[in-house]
């Protein structure tokens, strides 16, 4: 059986089309997940900034638990504190940045969150370095910075800033805490000195020492007198005898 040469172009055009529907569909299926930032005045140096996260969730088995950020330079942990989040999530500051999470979400339900930032660093953008963990322990690393324009597989969550606005400037960090003083162990208090005799006292010191010398002096007289007494008697006797 011969085909006709009329048909060939006809038989070519239908499996062009078909392989174009093919890509379409490969093109149209679903996009892969992940994590992006946004914020709500993107120049450097700004002050009081919102940040919004949202990290897409790629489970079929487990929602998100968990999401863990390191800062980029330039932004401390603890300035910063959390704004928005799902229902019971707390926000925990980390040595490197923070971690926010609370009850899994359910499965297939994006994680969404805010942040407030005290101050913007001054920079050109800022990576947010981000790992989601589920429910069921998976972990997704949202880690790597493009570089030189490259995509990447697993992109870090990227917010490119603005030139700052013209008149800002870094805000001083703040302060350490001031630590409280140890009270020390109380000290005895100086003894008061002895109040001063006064002059009748004195005299009446002076009296009753001058009379307590008196009483002395007649006793010793006292004894050189019975004493020389009897040294006579003792001489006598023996001239006599």
């Amino acid at each position: 059986m011969q085909i006709s040469h009329d048909h060939l172009p006809l038989r070519r055009l239908g499996l062009a089309a078909a392989g174009s529907v093919v890509l379409l569909g490969i093109a149209a299926g679903p996009a892969a997940a992940h994590a992006e930032v946004s914020a709500s005045d993107p120049r450097a140096l700004a002050e009081n900034v919102t940040l919004s996260f949202t990290s897409e969730a790629e489970s079929d088995a487990a929602g998100i638990a968990e999401l863990r950020v390191v800062l980029p330079q330039g932004i401390a942990p603890d300035a910063v504190t959390l704004k928005e989040a799902p229902e019971g999530w707390k926000l925990t500051a980390t040595p490197d940045g923070y971690s926010v999470g609370g009850a899994a979400l359910a499965t297939g339900t994006d994680a969404e969150y805010s942040i407030t930032v005290r101050q913007l660093p001054d920079a050109e953008s800022l990576a947010f370095k981000t790992l989601e963990t589920y429910g069921d322990g998976k972990v997704s690393r949202w880690i790597e910075v493009p570089a030189d324009g490259r995509k990447v597989d697993n992109p870090a969550p990227l917010l490119k800033l603005q030139p700052a606005a013209p008149g800002a400037k870094p805000i001083a960090p703040s302060p350490p805490p001031t630590p409280t003083p140890t009270p020390s162990a109380p000290t005895a208090e100086p003894s008061s000195p002895a109040p001063a005799a006064s002059p009748d006292a004195r005299k009446a010191n002076a009296a009753d020492s001058g009379s307590g010398n008196g009483v002395v002096v007649a006793v010793v007289a006292a004894v050189v007198v019975l004493g020389g007494a009897g040294a006579f008697r003792w001489t006598r006797r023996s001239r006599q005898s």
